[in-house]
């Protein structure tokens, strides 16, 4: 079955890597964030919705890693 990427030219596969790093990256801070955020609210006042909200966040960084993987595996593919 043809990858999902197989008709992108390599440029473009390469600019598209890039930017899904760097969102999974940036994605990856912010919820690391809402964590200790969440950890420190849950000391100080107990927990609450807030304490599990990192966690409906947490998908979202799994699909970008996933399609970080597919988008290197297409670009060894091609050497």
């Amino acid at each position: 079955m043809a990858s999902q990427y197989s008709n992108y030219p390599k440029e473009l596969l390469l600019k598209k890597l890039k930017a899904t790093k760097t969102k999974a990256i940036a994605h990856g801070i912010v919820v690391a964030l809402l964590f200790v955020i969440a950890i420190y609210k849950s000391f100080t006042e107990g927990i609450s919705f807030s304490s599990y909200l990192p966690l409906f966040f947490v998908p979202m960084q799994v699909i970008f890693m996933k399609e970080i993987k597919k988008l290197k595996e297409e670009l060894a593919s091609r050497k």
